[in-house]
């Protein structure tokens, strides 16, 4: 299957090279905030590098709910390798449709998720109902690049039959889904391609 090559990818990757930049950002942030003994909730997070990485700056546990089933066995084998798989969760569900899928979490993060998902409204205010401390989530900047790019990849998965669409999101509209429900949002520093988003409980 496609999403179990795409998994065995990613996860080879992230041994060889590690993190990537946004997700470095996003983890080097949630560290600032102190994730020492936290439980973190990552929606869409794949093969859970960022969880993995979590894990290893003192993060007591981490949950992760995923649309597809693709990415378990990757995932699996590369908390094994870690030696951190009794800390790891992994659930198969939609947390924008049914919040019961996963728990609240102290953080909550989600990684080149809301380019994927059609009502970012609802995704968003998920995320931060789920959050009781912070939120941190990518998006690609709503630009003429940008926009061009997603018309180019929904035409090649549209030729290919596939059902994978990418949408770029005003971000306007997450930052004040994430005010809306108490938290101070702000972007990182950074990012021409992926924006980092932060949100904090105040």
């Amino acid at each position: 299957m496609f999403g179990e090559r795409f998994a065995r990818h990613v996860a080879g990757r992230y041994r060889k090279r590690g993190l990537d930049g946004p997700s470095r950002r996003m983890v080097d942030w949630l560290v600032s905030q102190g994730v020492e003994g936290a439980a973190v909730l990552e929606i869409g997070g794949g093969v859970g590098e960022i969880q993995l990485e979590l894990l290893r700056r003192g993060a007591a546990r981490t949950t992760n709910v995923e649309l597809s089933p693709g990415y378990e066995a990757a995932a699996a084998a590369l908390a094994a390798e870690t030696g951190l798989a009794d800390r790891v969760e992994r659930r198969l569900g939609d947390l924008a449709v049914d919040p019961s899928v996963a728990e609240p979490a102290d953080f909550v993060v989600l990684h080149r998720v809301v380019c994927c998902y059609p009502d970012v409204e609802a995704l968003v205010g998920a995320a931060a109902e789920h959050a009781r401390r912070a939120v941190v989530l990518t998006h690609p900047p709503r630009n003429l690049v940008s926009r061009a790019g997603q018309a180019v990849i929904n035409l090649g998965m549209r030729l290919a039959g596939r059902e994978y669409r990418s949408f770029v999101h005003p971000p306007e509209v997450m930052v004040q889904v994430l005010q809306g429900r108490g938290l101070t949002a702000t972007h990182l520093p950074g990012g021409r391609i992926w924006q980092v988003l932060s949100a904090t409980r105040t």
